[in-house]
């Protein structure tokens, strides 16, 4: 019983320590979007951190990752013309 409780409580708190971390450069990257600062790479690596818990985080990052590569493809094709 106090193992099941042990167990319960780490899992608690370890999903709240990520959703903390997570949360925290996410609304950092956010914040640098006018702000001063790297915003391309802090929203990722708070999506990233995210995404080690929640699912709707790792389909964010998917999602974003397909944009970047899209929009990358597009800039690529577009200065070679």
């Amino acid at each position: 019983m106090v193992q099941k409780a042990f167990c319960l409580t780490y899992r608690a708190g370890r999903r709240l320590a990520i959703a903390a971390a997570g949360g925290t450069v996410l609304l950092a990257g956010v914040a640098m979007i006018v702000l001063p600062g790297p915003a391309v790479v802090a929203i990722p690596a708070g999506l990233g951190i995210l995404a080690v818990e929640f699912e709707w985080a790792e389909r964010w990052l998917d999602e974003l990752s397909e944009r970047s590569r899209l929009a990358l493809a597009r800039w690529r094709h577009g200065a070679n013309s």
